[in-house]
């Protein structure tokens, strides 16, 4: 079941509780329904003392009942209602986690006549730690430097990206530490300026200003990433392995700073059109301040200075042009220099054509990477997502909402509409209706396997259509019953699949998930659907 529950919100649930643990918490008057079983290292399948677990709503997670773990790693809650339930544990030194998780889904426990629920095994690990020391030049350890972490994404979600799990700032020694962190693989980043740097102004150089000592000191430290390297691509992924401790450290070279001049404009209504300096870190921007230099009636000079050589992106002038900078002397930047930029805006609509409701984070990524452009991140507010300054070209819409991704369906400009996530950006401001699969039908039912229901099944509904495969792919995993609920399925036809550990398959390629199609079962989703299809029969549970 896809879950929008993760650690932060347990880790809370659980300060809040402490004085109610040792009871069970059963609900009065509710039938004497039981969940119980064993708490393990999943590592070493030693019983794990003292872990909290907890028993949550399945519809909004609010808490049921909650206890931990005795010295056997037992644990048991009673006095529960039939019904279907979320189930976490979490303690200090491993990974919080919701039962049998993998990637973004986990198991239900389902309570009920029949149901065995009374010796279930919670598989919990061990917590990660990654660490390390930031040194400069000669090996002295640099202090306050921003030390960003990033995680590489896990399966094979199309259109997932490395994404920013977690900043820290090094201490006295240079020292640095990630902790509670769980398997999978990661890259680090640090960024700082030497505490000694002065940086001058173009046109104090340009003028011969300042002692050969100043120029000493106008340095700057790159952009740095594990291992000691300034090349993005050449970064080292750092693997971790639940319980691992792993060793990162990061050297930082000084190299002359360089600034870089542009024009600003003012506009129409006298404001001034400023320039905009970016670097992109694995899809995140990081904007960079400038100062002003001069200051006249038709425009300002602004310059940005102490900067590394580097790849970097300038948005400037109104319209706007972007730059892509691959800066490694200082220079002053034409006016016309870049790509015309137009602004993007749009809603997002679900499948039934319902405005979306809640929040989002709209992407566009461009489709033909040669083009050297960066992708560009909106917030989705109010109903409505723009972006400021888009170059020309073909680029990809893409939608995340509650830390998920919603495939696109369809995009309509100026009224017409085309099946896909593909946009092409022209000469002129353009408007999108978004249409994302959220809020569509559901396809529910049971897989099993020797009949009997099976916990922890990759279930799938593929699409025939091969153009549709994989945006329109819907997976969840099957519950301690069997049960399974595949949400927000677009109109068309499909197969239902259900693939016993099959975690770890490159379900986006078809030719992996077609050995599993042949006898499945079929099933037909159109804009007539009642809102939830139930499966007539069972779906067979299939080994890897």
């Amino acid at each position: 079941m896809r879950r929008p529950f993760r650690a932060g919100a347990a880790i809370v649930f659980v300060m809040a509780q402490v004085a109610a643990l040792a009871q069970g918490n059963a609900q009065p008057g509710a039938s004497a329904y039981r969940i119980a079983g064993t708490v393990v290292n999943a590592l070493t399948g030693e019983p794990v003392r003292g872990a909290t677990v907890a028993v949550l709503a399945e519809e909004d997670s609010h808490r049921i009942a909650a206890t931990q773990s005795g010295n056997d790693g037992r644990f048991a809650m009673d006095g529960l209602g039939a019904g279907k339930y979320q189930l976490t544990a979490s303690k200090r030194g491993y990974s919080t986690a919701s039962y049998d998780e993998h990637e973004e889904y986990s198991s239900a426990i389902v309570t009920g006549e029949g149901q065995d629920t009374g010796d279930l095994v919670f598989r919990l690990v061990p917590g990660a730690v990654l660490y390390g020391v930031v040194t400069a030049d000669g090996g002295d350890p640099v202090r306050d430097v921003q030390v960003m972490l990033f995680e590489k994404p896990q399966g094979h979600e199309p259109g997932a990206r490395i994404r920013h799990r977690d900043t820290a700032v090094t201490d006295d020694t240079g020292a640095y530490e990630f902790s509670n962190l769980h398997a999978g693989e990661y890259f680090v980043m640090v960024k700082a300026e030497p505490w000694y740097a002065h940086s001058r102004s173009a046109a104090s150089m340009r003028k011969g200003q300042g002692s050969p000592a100043d120029a000493a000191l106008d340095v700057a430290y790159p952009v740095t990433y594990f291992d000691s390297t300034t090349d993005e691509a050449s970064a080292s992924p750092i693997a971790l392995a639940g319980g691992s401790r792993v060793e990162a450290d990061v050297t930082l070279h000084a190299v002359p700073a360089l600034y870089l001049q542009v024009e600003a404009p003012r506009k129409q209504d006298g404001s001034v059109a400023s320039p905009e300096l970016s670097q992109t870190i694995f899809g995140n921007q990081l904007f960079l301040g400038a100062v002003v230099l001069t200051n006249t009636v038709n425009s300002q000079h602004i310059e940005f200075n102490g900067l590394a050589p580097g790849q970097y992106q300038l948005t400037q002038r109104d319209p706007p042009r972007v730059l892509e900078l691959d800066a490694t002397t200082s220079q002053q930047v034409e006016p016309d220099a870049g790509t015309p930029a137009i602004p993007i805006s749009g809603t997002l609509q679900t499948a039934n054509g319902a405005p979306l409701a809640g929040e989002a984070v709209v992407t566009l990524e461009p489709a033909d990477s040669t083009q050297g452009f960066k992708a560009m991140e909106s917030g989705f507010e109010k109903g409505a997502f723009s972006f400021a300054a888009v170059p020309a070209g073909e680029w990809r819409v893409r939608v995340g909402a509650g830390g998920l991704r919603e495939p696109v369906i369809s995009i309509a400009v100026g009224g017409r509409v085309h099946a896909g996530n593909l946009v092409t950006v022209q000469d002129r401001a353009q408007t999108l209706v978004v249409k994302v699969s959220a809020g569509g039908m559901r396809v529910e039912g049971f897989a099993r396997k020797d009949g009997k229901g099976q916990a922890g099944a990759m279930v799938l509904l593929v699409p025939r259509d091969a153009a549709a495969f994989p945006e329109l792919v819907r997976r969840d995993q099957s519950d301690s019953d069997g049960s399974f609920s595949l949400r927000d399925a677009a109109p068309g036809q499909y197969t239902v699949v259900a693939i016993e550990d099959g975690w770890a398959l490159d379900w986006t390629r078809p030719e992996v998930i077609g050995r599993y199609l042949p006898g499945e079962i079929a099933v037909r989703v159109t804009e007539a659907s009642d809102k939830v299809i139930r499966l007539s029969g069972p779906v067979p549970i299939q080994k890897k």
